[in-house]
This record gives C-alpha cells, structure tokens and sequence, in this order.
C-alpha cells in the first residue's frame, strides 16, 4: 500500500468520524440494525489495529477516540435507551 493511500483511507476514516460525531442521534443501536457495526465496533477494530502494530490501546482509550470523548460521558448526553421494536429489530439481525 503506498503512503499517499494510507492517507486517503486515514482521511477518509477521520472523515467518518466526524461525520458520527455530527450526526449523535445516530444510535448505535440503529447503526448496527441497518449496517452490522456500530462506534463500538470501530473501537475495537481500533484497538486490534494498533495491537497488530505492537501499540497498547485498551478499550476505554479506543471508545474515547472513536467518541471524541469518554465513553460514559457520551452515554450520559447521547444515548438513549434501545426500544423494543429497536431490540427486536436488533435480534432478527443476528439472526441472519
């Protein structure tokens, strides 16, 4: 892979970022209903990724850049509790 696609995918994962972080009433459990991942989810590829790379990056530190702020303060402010019809929805696609 050379650097100057490094860069593009690295500007283009920045990119999604921000764009998660403008659009906070994006739950993440609606995110993984429609698209199988979630922000959890990019925090953990995060932390493998940099794992795979000799880097230590535990989870919380993984949430945090991933949310742009601690994960439980972000709880705190944005989410909001998963309905029934959302946990339903959630359970037929784990199904598949």
């Amino acid at each position: 892979m050379s650097t100057t696609e490094e860069k593009i995918e690295a500007a283009a994962f920045r990119r999604l970022l921000a764009h998660l972080d403008a659009n906070k009433d994006a739950q993440n459990i609606d995110l993984m209903i429609l698209a199988g991942f979630c922000r959890n989810c990019l925090a953990k590829w995060y932390m493998a990724e940099a794992e795979k790379l000799g880097e230590s990056v535990d989870y919380d530190q993984a949430r945090e850049k991933i949310y742009g702020m601690p994960y439980s303060e972000w709880k705190d402010k944005h989410q909001e509790d998963a309905t029934p019809e959302q946990l339903e929805k959630f359970a037929q696609r784990q199904k598949k």
